[in-house]
Protein backbone atom coordinates (compact mmCIF):
# COMPACT_ATOMS: atom_id res chain seq x y z
CA UNK A 1 0.00 0.00 0.00
CA UNK A 2 2.95 2.89 1.02
CA UNK A 3 4.45 1.82 -2.69
CA UNK A 4 1.25 2.50 -4.18
CA UNK A 5 0.44 5.54 -2.37
CA UNK A 6 3.49 6.55 -3.41
CA UNK A 7 3.61 6.07 -7.12
CA UNK A 8 0.19 7.88 -6.99
CA UNK A 9 2.17 11.11 -5.33
CA UNK A 10 4.72 10.87 -7.95
CA UNK A 11 1.67 10.67 -10.54
CA UNK A 12 0.03 13.89 -8.77
CA UNK A 13 3.10 15.67 -8.86
CA UNK A 14 3.95 14.71 -12.54
CA UNK A 15 0.41 16.21 -13.70
CA UNK A 16 1.01 19.48 -11.64
CA UNK A 17 4.34 20.00 -12.78
CA UNK A 18 2.59 19.59 -16.52
CA UNK A 19 -0.34 21.97 -15.73
CA UNK A 20 2.17 24.61 -14.37
CA UNK A 21 4.39 24.06 -17.60
CA UNK A 22 1.36 24.83 -19.75
CA UNK A 23 0.50 27.69 -17.78
CA UNK A 24 4.17 29.20 -18.33
CA UNK A 25 4.05 28.81 -21.60
CA UNK A 26 0.90 30.20 -22.22
CA UNK A 27 2.40 33.33 -20.50
CA UNK A 28 5.46 33.35 -21.77
CA UNK A 29 6.68 35.73 -23.82
CA UNK A 30 9.02 33.85 -25.83
CA UNK A 31 5.87 32.20 -27.44
CA UNK A 32 3.84 35.31 -27.87
CA UNK A 33 -0.15 34.51 -28.60
CA UNK A 34 -0.60 38.22 -30.80
CA UNK A 35 -4.22 39.05 -30.93
CA UNK A 36 -3.87 40.03 -34.95
CA UNK A 37 -1.77 37.94 -37.27
CA UNK A 38 1.31 39.42 -37.63
CA UNK A 39 1.91 41.89 -40.67
CA UNK A 40 3.27 40.50 -43.68
CA UNK A 41 5.60 44.13 -44.27
CA UNK A 42 7.40 46.45 -42.27
CA UNK A 43 11.29 47.93 -41.36
CA UNK A 44 13.10 45.58 -39.82
CA UNK A 45 14.66 47.40 -36.72
CA UNK A 46 18.07 47.72 -36.36
CA UNK A 47 20.33 45.48 -34.02
CA UNK A 48 20.58 47.34 -30.63
CA UNK A 49 23.72 48.20 -28.44
CA UNK A 50 24.46 48.86 -25.01
CA UNK A 51 27.42 51.61 -25.11
CA UNK A 52 28.88 53.34 -22.20
CA UNK A 53 28.48 57.35 -21.54
CA UNK A 54 32.51 58.15 -21.30
CA UNK A 55 32.12 61.55 -22.32
CA UNK A 56 29.88 64.32 -21.76
CA UNK A 57 30.54 67.86 -22.52
CA UNK A 58 28.98 71.59 -23.38
CA UNK A 59 31.11 72.17 -26.81
CA UNK A 60 28.28 75.66 -27.51
CA UNK A 61 26.04 77.43 -25.73
CA UNK A 62 23.17 74.98 -25.26
CA UNK A 63 24.92 72.20 -27.20
CA UNK A 64 26.57 68.79 -25.63
CA UNK A 65 28.65 66.36 -27.34
CA UNK A 66 28.57 62.66 -25.55
CA UNK A 67 30.78 59.70 -26.29
CA UNK A 68 29.27 56.12 -26.64
CA UNK A 69 32.19 54.01 -26.20
CA UNK A 70 31.80 49.91 -27.04
CA UNK A 71 33.78 47.52 -28.98
CA UNK A 72 33.82 46.56 -32.69
CA UNK A 73 30.55 48.77 -33.33
CA UNK A 74 29.38 48.94 -36.90
CA UNK A 75 30.95 50.88 -39.19
CA UNK A 76 29.45 54.36 -40.75
CA UNK A 77 30.01 56.74 -43.74
CA UNK A 78 29.23 60.78 -43.60
CA UNK A 79 26.00 61.35 -43.23
CA UNK A 80 25.35 58.40 -40.70
CA UNK A 81 22.76 58.86 -37.37
CA UNK A 82 21.82 56.68 -34.54
CA UNK A 83 18.81 56.16 -32.43
CA UNK A 84 19.34 56.44 -28.93
CA UNK A 85 16.98 54.91 -26.49
CA UNK A 86 16.68 57.29 -23.36
CA UNK A 87 16.62 56.18 -19.46
CA UNK A 88 12.93 57.20 -20.42
CA UNK A 89 12.39 55.30 -23.28
CA UNK A 90 12.05 58.03 -26.00
CA UNK A 91 13.93 57.64 -29.23
CA UNK A 92 15.95 60.68 -30.56
CA UNK A 93 18.10 60.59 -34.08
CA UNK A 94 21.43 62.20 -33.60
CA UNK A 95 23.66 62.11 -36.24
CA UNK A 96 27.07 61.03 -35.95
CA UNK A 97 29.59 63.73 -35.86
CA UNK A 98 33.15 61.56 -35.20
CA UNK A 99 35.54 59.85 -36.95
CA UNK A 100 34.39 56.66 -39.13
CA UNK A 101 37.05 54.72 -38.96
CA UNK A 102 37.08 54.48 -34.81
CA UNK A 103 35.11 51.28 -34.26
CA UNK A 104 35.51 51.74 -30.58
CA UNK A 105 33.43 55.09 -29.77
CA UNK A 106 30.48 57.20 -31.39
CA UNK A 107 30.16 60.22 -31.11
CA UNK A 108 26.65 62.72 -31.52
CA UNK A 109 26.31 66.32 -30.74
CA UNK A 110 23.05 68.22 -29.70
CA UNK A 111 21.21 71.19 -28.83
CA UNK A 112 19.11 71.54 -25.97
CA UNK A 113 15.35 73.06 -27.09
CA UNK A 114 13.61 74.76 -24.09
CA UNK A 115 10.32 74.39 -25.39
CA UNK A 116 10.72 70.78 -27.19
CA UNK A 117 9.57 67.06 -26.53
CA UNK A 118 11.70 66.33 -23.79
CA UNK A 119 14.30 64.52 -25.90
CA UNK A 120 16.88 66.89 -25.23
CA UNK A 121 16.29 68.03 -22.15
CA UNK A 122 16.82 64.60 -20.66
CA UNK A 123 19.86 64.32 -22.69
CA UNK A 124 21.62 67.46 -21.19
CA UNK A 125 20.57 67.25 -17.83
CA UNK A 126 20.10 63.36 -16.72
CA UNK A 127 22.61 61.46 -19.51
CA UNK A 128 26.25 61.23 -17.37
CA UNK A 129 29.59 59.83 -17.41
CA UNK A 130 29.20 56.23 -16.68
CA UNK A 131 25.61 56.00 -17.67
CA UNK A 132 24.68 53.06 -20.62
CA UNK A 133 22.40 53.93 -23.62
CA UNK A 134 20.89 51.58 -25.90
CA UNK A 135 21.61 52.78 -29.41
CA UNK A 136 20.29 51.31 -32.81
CA UNK A 137 21.74 51.72 -36.03
CA UNK A 138 24.16 53.45 -37.87
CA UNK A 139 21.30 54.45 -40.85
CA UNK A 140 22.38 56.54 -43.62
CA UNK A 141 20.21 57.99 -45.49
CA UNK A 142 22.36 62.02 -46.20
CA UNK A 143 25.53 60.22 -47.87
CA UNK A 144 28.20 61.71 -49.30
CA UNK A 145 27.94 61.25 -53.33
CA UNK A 146 30.44 61.83 -55.95
CA UNK A 147 30.54 65.36 -57.54
CA UNK A 148 32.45 67.97 -59.59
CA UNK A 149 32.12 70.00 -56.63
CA UNK A 150 30.24 70.79 -53.15
CA UNK A 151 28.14 73.88 -51.48
CA UNK A 152 27.08 72.97 -47.81
CA UNK A 153 24.72 74.85 -45.81
CA UNK A 154 24.70 74.76 -41.85
CA UNK A 155 22.25 75.68 -39.35
CA UNK A 156 23.36 76.14 -35.93
CA UNK A 157 23.59 71.97 -34.61
CA UNK A 158 23.10 71.12 -38.72
CA UNK A 159 26.94 71.43 -38.66
CA UNK A 160 26.66 67.81 -37.06
CA UNK A 161 26.00 65.47 -40.16
CA UNK A 162 28.57 68.06 -42.32
CA UNK A 163 31.47 68.14 -40.37
CA UNK A 164 33.19 64.49 -41.18
CA UNK A 165 31.81 64.55 -44.62
CA UNK A 166 34.17 68.08 -44.85
CA UNK A 167 36.98 65.73 -42.98
CA UNK A 168 36.23 63.03 -45.71
CA UNK A 169 36.81 65.06 -48.78
CA UNK A 170 40.31 65.07 -50.65
CA UNK A 171 43.00 67.64 -49.51
CA UNK A 172 41.94 69.11 -53.53
CA UNK A 173 38.26 68.89 -53.27
CA UNK A 174 36.20 72.11 -54.67
CA UNK A 175 33.65 72.65 -52.09
CA UNK A 176 32.17 75.58 -49.80
CA UNK A 177 30.50 76.10 -46.46
CA UNK A 178 27.94 78.61 -45.28
CA UNK A 179 27.72 78.33 -41.55
CA UNK A 180 24.84 80.43 -39.53
CA UNK A 181 23.91 80.36 -36.12
CA UNK A 182 22.71 83.24 -33.50
CA UNK A 183 26.24 84.27 -32.93
CA UNK A 184 29.56 82.30 -32.97
CA UNK A 185 29.29 80.86 -28.99
CA UNK A 186 26.49 79.28 -30.10
CA UNK A 187 27.44 77.52 -33.23
CA UNK A 188 29.30 73.67 -32.47
CA UNK A 189 32.57 72.88 -33.94
CA UNK A 190 33.54 76.19 -35.41
CA UNK A 191 36.36 76.43 -34.79
CA UNK A 192 37.35 73.38 -36.01
CA UNK A 193 35.27 74.02 -39.42
CA UNK A 194 37.51 77.42 -39.90
CA UNK A 195 40.55 75.69 -39.46
CA UNK A 196 39.40 72.67 -41.87
CA UNK A 197 38.29 75.08 -44.51
CA UNK A 198 39.97 78.78 -44.45
CA UNK A 199 38.58 80.60 -46.36
CA UNK A 200 36.07 78.39 -48.02
CA UNK A 201 34.06 78.88 -44.72
CA UNK A 202 31.46 81.55 -44.65
CA UNK A 203 30.53 82.53 -41.13
CA UNK A 204 26.87 84.10 -40.86
CA UNK A 205 25.95 85.64 -37.60
CA UNK A 206 21.65 85.93 -37.88
CA UNK A 207 19.94 85.16 -40.97
CA UNK A 208 22.12 83.80 -44.52
CA UNK A 209 21.49 85.73 -48.00
CA UNK A 210 21.24 82.51 -50.25
CA UNK A 211 21.11 84.67 -53.43
CA UNK A 212 24.49 85.65 -52.63
CA UNK A 213 25.23 81.63 -52.29
CA UNK A 214 27.11 80.80 -56.17
CA UNK A 215 26.37 77.02 -56.95
CA UNK A 216 28.20 76.21 -60.13
CA UNK A 217 27.19 73.67 -62.81
CA UNK A 218 28.03 70.07 -61.33
CA UNK A 219 27.85 71.27 -57.61
CA UNK A 220 25.75 68.78 -55.37
CA UNK A 221 24.31 70.96 -52.42
CA UNK A 222 24.04 69.79 -48.86
CA UNK A 223 21.83 71.50 -46.11
CA UNK A 224 21.01 70.44 -42.41
CA UNK A 225 19.61 72.89 -39.84
CA UNK A 226 16.22 74.39 -38.91
CA UNK A 227 12.74 73.90 -40.94
CA UNK A 228 12.82 77.97 -41.76
CA UNK A 229 16.38 77.38 -43.24
CA UNK A 230 15.53 74.25 -44.58
CA UNK A 231 12.82 75.64 -46.62
CA UNK A 232 15.04 78.62 -47.96
CA UNK A 233 17.45 76.41 -49.01
CA UNK A 234 14.60 74.39 -51.15
CA UNK A 235 13.11 77.06 -52.26
CA UNK A 236 16.36 78.69 -53.85
CA UNK A 237 18.22 75.08 -54.61
CA UNK A 238 15.49 72.46 -55.59
CA UNK A 239 17.81 69.68 -56.20
CA UNK A 240 19.30 69.98 -53.01
CA UNK A 241 20.40 67.17 -50.49
CA UNK A 242 18.59 67.58 -46.78
CA UNK A 243 18.82 66.12 -43.13
CA UNK A 244 15.81 67.41 -41.48
CA UNK A 245 15.60 67.31 -37.17
CA UNK A 246 11.77 67.90 -37.78
CA UNK A 247 8.86 66.05 -39.48
CA UNK A 248 8.30 67.70 -42.92
CA UNK A 249 4.73 69.42 -42.83
CA UNK A 250 2.28 70.20 -45.28
CA UNK A 251 1.38 74.03 -47.04
CA UNK A 252 -2.08 72.66 -47.93
CA UNK A 253 -3.51 72.17 -44.36
CA UNK A 254 -4.63 68.91 -42.70
CA UNK A 255 -8.21 67.56 -43.51
CA UNK A 256 -9.84 64.77 -41.44
CA UNK A 257 -10.00 60.70 -42.98
CA UNK A 258 -11.34 57.72 -42.16
CA UNK A 259 -8.69 54.70 -41.24
CA UNK A 260 -10.10 50.96 -42.21
CA UNK A 261 -7.41 48.49 -40.04
CA UNK A 262 -8.80 45.23 -42.00
CA UNK A 263 -7.34 43.16 -39.96
CA UNK A 264 -9.01 44.38 -36.75
CA UNK A 265 -12.14 45.54 -38.69
CA UNK A 266 -12.52 48.80 -37.38
CA UNK A 267 -12.85 51.94 -39.16
CA UNK A 268 -12.30 55.28 -37.26
CA UNK A 269 -11.52 58.83 -38.08
CA UNK A 270 -8.60 60.47 -37.83
CA UNK A 271 -8.95 64.52 -37.21
CA UNK A 272 -7.19 67.36 -38.85
CA UNK A 273 -5.35 67.99 -35.66
CA UNK A 274 -4.17 64.42 -35.01
CA UNK A 275 -2.21 61.75 -36.39
CA UNK A 276 -3.16 57.83 -37.83
CA UNK A 277 -0.88 56.98 -35.08
CA UNK A 278 -3.03 58.89 -32.29
CA UNK A 279 -6.45 57.66 -33.58
CA UNK A 280 -4.93 53.66 -34.32
CA UNK A 281 -3.61 53.45 -30.54
CA UNK A 282 -6.92 54.54 -29.44
CA UNK A 283 -8.19 51.22 -30.96
CA UNK A 284 -4.75 48.63 -30.15
CA UNK A 285 -3.12 50.41 -27.49
CA UNK A 286 -0.49 48.08 -28.38
CA UNK A 287 0.35 49.32 -31.89
CA UNK A 288 4.61 50.02 -32.13
CA UNK A 289 5.65 53.82 -32.32
CA UNK A 290 8.33 55.10 -30.97
CA UNK A 291 9.61 59.14 -32.55
CA UNK A 292 6.47 60.12 -33.30
CA UNK A 293 8.40 62.33 -36.08
CA UNK A 294 8.74 59.92 -39.04
CA UNK A 295 12.41 58.99 -38.06
CA UNK A 296 12.84 55.90 -37.06
CA UNK A 297 10.29 53.56 -38.95
CA UNK A 298 8.66 51.31 -35.68
CA UNK A 299 5.43 52.34 -36.94
CA UNK A 300 5.87 51.26 -40.56
CA UNK A 301 2.54 49.61 -41.40
CA UNK A 302 1.03 48.35 -45.40
CA UNK A 303 -1.28 50.06 -46.58
CA UNK A 304 -3.99 48.28 -48.76
CA UNK A 305 -5.91 50.56 -50.16
CA UNK A 306 -5.62 54.79 -51.01
CA UNK A 307 -3.61 57.40 -51.60
CA UNK A 308 -0.84 58.23 -49.16
CA UNK A 309 0.63 61.95 -48.11
CA UNK A 310 4.53 61.02 -47.42
CA UNK A 311 5.70 63.28 -45.03
CA UNK A 312 8.28 60.98 -43.32
CA UNK A 313 12.04 61.30 -43.75
CA UNK A 314 13.34 57.45 -43.70
CA UNK A 315 11.25 55.29 -46.07
CA UNK A 316 12.25 54.56 -49.56
CA UNK A 317 10.33 55.80 -52.82
CA UNK A 318 9.74 51.64 -53.29
CA UNK A 319 8.66 51.45 -49.87
CA UNK A 320 6.66 54.47 -50.40
CA UNK A 321 4.59 52.45 -52.72
CA UNK A 322 2.76 50.12 -50.25
CA UNK A 323 3.21 51.57 -46.89
CA UNK A 324 3.88 54.26 -44.57
CA UNK A 325 4.53 55.75 -41.25
CA UNK A 326 1.70 56.49 -39.21
CA UNK A 327 3.31 58.99 -36.71
CA UNK A 328 3.41 61.60 -39.16
CA UNK A 329 2.24 60.63 -42.99
CA UNK A 330 -1.54 61.16 -43.76
CA UNK A 331 -4.17 60.34 -46.87
CA UNK A 332 -4.60 62.48 -49.60
CA UNK A 333 -8.59 61.59 -49.95
CA UNK A 334 -10.84 60.59 -47.70
CA UNK A 335 -10.04 56.82 -46.48
CA UNK A 336 -6.82 54.92 -46.06
CA UNK A 337 -7.16 50.91 -45.41
CA UNK A 338 -4.27 49.82 -43.24
CA UNK A 339 -2.88 45.94 -42.41
CA UNK A 340 -3.43 46.27 -39.05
Amino acid sequence: MPKLRTVALLAGAALLTRQALRRRIQVSPLWPMPALEEPTSGRPRSRALRLLVTSHETVADGVVRLRLEGRDLPRWEPGAHLDLVLPSGLVRQYSLCGDPEDTSSYTVATRLVENGRGGSRELHEQVTEGMELEVRGPRNRFALVEADSYVFVAGGIGITPLLPMLRALPENAEWRLLYAGRGRASMPFLEEVEKLGGDRVTVVEGRPDLDALEVGEGAVVYACGPEGLMAAVTARFPDVRLERFAPRTSSDGNTAFEVELRRSGQTLTVPADSTVLAAVRRALPDAAYSCEQGFCGTCQQRVLAGEIEHRDELLTDAERADSMLICVSRARGDRLVLDM
